[in-house]
């Protein structure tokens, strides 16, 4: 009997752990910056509250050039944090138009809110740095998931 729950608990753990580390659907997207040059990133999609919810966390490996798009259903100040984030983080807060409005780095496992100064539909979460690697800035422009 012993045995038999340790089985089970093994398996109950294994399929939650895959279950946490599920990728989303993926999209192409654009950023145009200020200079003209044409930026792209593979971006999950976080359409609904549990995905939105969920994000990055647990995810210890983040690629360079990929991300998450957090999608909203109307424009409101937004606010993250790292809880459970092991993967070090860049944030750009997106209003409805495309437009970058703020980026900020964030530190993995805080549970310090991350607010955005203005309201704003969309987040996208990158690889810490990527955002200033490419010379990514506030004003830029990117094209916004279908």
């Amino acid at each position: 009997m012993k045995k038999l729950f340790s089985l089970a608990a093994v398996l109950y753990l294994f399929f939650s752990f895959t279950a946490c580390a599920h990728k989303l659907p993926v999209q192409e997207l654009s950023i145009t910056t200020q200079d003209g040059r044409l930026i792209k990133v593979q971006a999950e999609t976080a359409r609904t509250a549990q995905e939105r919810n969920f994000g990055f966390m647990e995810r210890k490996n983040i690629p360079e050039g990929t991300g998450m798009i957090f999608i909203f259903e109307k424009d409101q100040i937004l606010s993250f944090w790292m809880k459970n984030t092991p993967h070090p983080l860049s944030i750009a807060y997106i209003d409805s138009h495309g437009t970058i409005r703020n980026i900020f780095d964030m530190t993995p496992f805080s549970l310090s809110d991350i607010t955005s100064t203005v309201s704003v539909r969309y987040a996208l979460e990158v690889p810490q740095g990527w955002f200033e690697k490419n010379n990514i800035t506030t004003g830029d422009k990117i094209s916004l998931p279908q």
